[in-house]
């Protein structure tokens, strides 16, 4: 058993003629997501989703010969060998001869009989983001499924389920450039390519740069041009340079990496390039929150997917908002973190000494020297458990640039706080339960709401139609016999989907937002509905109101007609 994971050389490379030809071979025989669900049926689907290939080994292996799909679904998603005349058949315009060239396959001979093997993993993509649906294709690197085995230490890694979170979670309004760190296979940067009018993606892995160029060529075309690729790691291939929007789904995994425990991990499985930042701790991720804000155009976004540890005596709030206020000094940014997830150290050390292969039946000597070494190292800094989440980061400026009064009111822990002279954007919360996705349209539509707030005092608000948003519903709760309820929760249906408890004029007034009086016309009218004075009402209900519309309840209308925007 070798100390470390083998190394990969080899990666896909980019003849334009020949990727032309793939594309029309993959799109002419069907290889794309609803194909191959149909050749392989629910269950195989769904087992191969689980990273369980024999059930779909059973389904392509009588149908091989004469059906394309099955071919490549055995040759790139099952680790199986074909034989040269069926790729041939698959790929009729690119043939073995051009997958050969292009990086994708290994041949074992020029005959139609002899096994051609996969040299990479190409699979159909399928997402829906703020923008819409996306359908392409990716390359990476074979995973464990096909392999049977622990990955190299240089694995570039496919759009999994981080690849995918982020790229739901991303605000998609059009941008002049926008940048993808730790770009990987290049699935970030391809989402942006849609809303950008440049893409700028970086990573310290020359051949994940390898995989993102091929996969640009393929997925973009003549238009491939628009993703500037750069080796480097984090921020410094992009020094003075500024973005619209950051993405990125970094190494943020917390290894070992220093000690007994550091040497321990190294030896038993090596350093993985797409997960290991070679840094103590979180120590990377908060180098990012921190110092991100440095190629941040005003008005830009960044967002990433992280971890965070959570320490003995400390809530993770309060650890993680130092980083937020460390950014705000340092660039004036507003910050937003939704802890999505939370592993104890035993969970988080088991979860990735899986990910990169080893198992405690298959390699139980480096699974314990590992385990220990993980739990050793989250020992030494009073670790408790891990977060994981998305981080919104903002940086003032540009259209609807925040400036004015405090906002009052709303969720003590969430509410925006304020900062010299200008409200600042400080959330730090809790969401593990389900959201509805895509998400970035939602937070972007927060981020507006927060800058449009910012620029309008409770007088301002006074004066302004709002309508209630189409995915708000309202629950009443009565005791039996009752006339009147009593809780009323106001309930959002889309994004994080809140609910907020309300009392009943508050109801009252979200009920009555039609676009047609303003807040404090409605104001008034209830104030002589529950007899109570219109100011006295108005000091309860406006700070309610700013965070209704701080979390999309309730949107400002652009006329009586009610047309809802920004």
């Amino acid at each position: 058993m070798p100390a470390s994971p083998s190394v990969t050389t080899s990666a896909p490379h980019v003849d334009t003629a020949l990727v032309e030809a793939l594309r029309v071979d993959l799109v002419a025989g069907g290889y794309d997501v609803d194909g191959i669900e149909d050749l392989l049926g629910p269950v195989a689907s769904a087992a191969l989703h689980r990273e369980q290939v024999l059930p779909a080994r059973r389904v392509v292996a009588p149908v091989s010969a004469k059906d394309p799909r099955a071919a490549l679904v055995s040759l790139f998603l099952l680790g199986g060998v074909v034989p040269r005349s069926e790729l041939d058949r698959a790929l009729p315009t690119t043939g073995t001869v051009g997958a050969e060239r292009l990086g994708l396959v290994r041949c074992a001979g020029a005959e139609p009989g002899d096994d051609v093997r996969a040299a990479v993993d190409l699979y159909p993509y399928a997402a829906t983001d703020a923008s819409g649906e996306v359908r392409w294709w990716l390359a990476s690197d074979l995973g464990e499924a096909a392999t049977g085995s622990r990955l190299s230490g240089d694995h570039v890694l496919g759009a999994g389920g981080a690849s995918l979170t982020l790229a739901q979670v991303t605000t998609r309004n059009p941008a002049a450039r926008a940048l993808d760190i730790g770009t990987g296979c290049g699935i970030q940067a391809l989402h942006a390519t849609r809303h950008a009018q440049g893409v700028v993606a970086t990573d310290l892995s020359r051949r994940a740069l390898a995989f993102a160029a091929f996969n640009a060529a393929l997925n973009l075309g003549a238009d491939a041009g628009k993703i500037d690729l750069r080796q480097g790691s984090m921020l410094e291939p992009v020094a003075g340079e500024h973005f619209d929007l950051v993405v990125s789904n970094p190494p943020f995994v917390i290894t070992p990496h220093s000690g007994s425990a550091g040497a321990a991990v190294r030896d038993a499985l090596g350093d993985y390039e797409y997960r290991d930042g070679g840094r103590a701790g979180d120590d990377l991720v908060r180098d990012l929150v921190t110092g991100v804000g440095q190629v941040l155009a005003p008005g830009g976004v960044a967002q990433m997917l992280v971890n965070w540890e959570h320490r003995r005596g400390q809530e993770w709030q309060e650890r993680v908002g130092e980083w937020l206020d460390v950014a705000h000094d340092r660039y004036g940014l507003d910050g937003w973190v939704i802890q999505r997830e939370v592993l104890d150290p035993a969970e988080y050390a088991e979860t990735w000494i899986r990910d990169g292969g080893t198992t405690p039946d298959r390699e139980p000597e480096a699974w314990s020297a590992a385990y220990g070494a993980w739990l050793d190292d989250f020992a030494s800094r009073d670790v408790e458990a891990v977060g994981f989440g998305i981080v919104t980061l903002r940086r003032p400026g540009g259209c609807g640039a925040p400036a004015g009064s405090r906002v009052a009111g709303g969720p003590p822990a969430e509410a925006e706080a304020a900062d010299d002279g200008r409200r600042r954007l400080r959330r730090l919360e809790e969401h593990t339960g389900s959201v509805r996705q895509p998400l970035g349209g939602h937070l972007g539509a927060v981020l507006a709401a927060h800058a449009w707030l910012a620029t309008r005092s409770d007088d301002d608000v006074a004066v302004t139609r709002l309508v209630s948003a189409p995915d708000v519903t309202e629950e009443r709760y009565l005791t039996p016999g009752s006339a009147d309820p009593n809780v009323v929760i106001l309930r959002q249906g889309d994004g994080l989907g809140r609910g907020v408890q309300a009392s009943s004029p508050l109801a009252a007034l979200v009920g009555a937002c039609d676009g047609e009086l303003t807040v404090g016309q409605i104001i008034g009218a209830l104030s002589a509905l529950f007899e109570v004075s219109a100011d006295d009402l108005a000091s309860e209900l406006l700070p309610a109101v700013r965070g209704l519309v701080l979390d999309g309840f309730l949107v400002p209308a652009a006329n009586a007609g009610g047309d809802r925007r920004w």
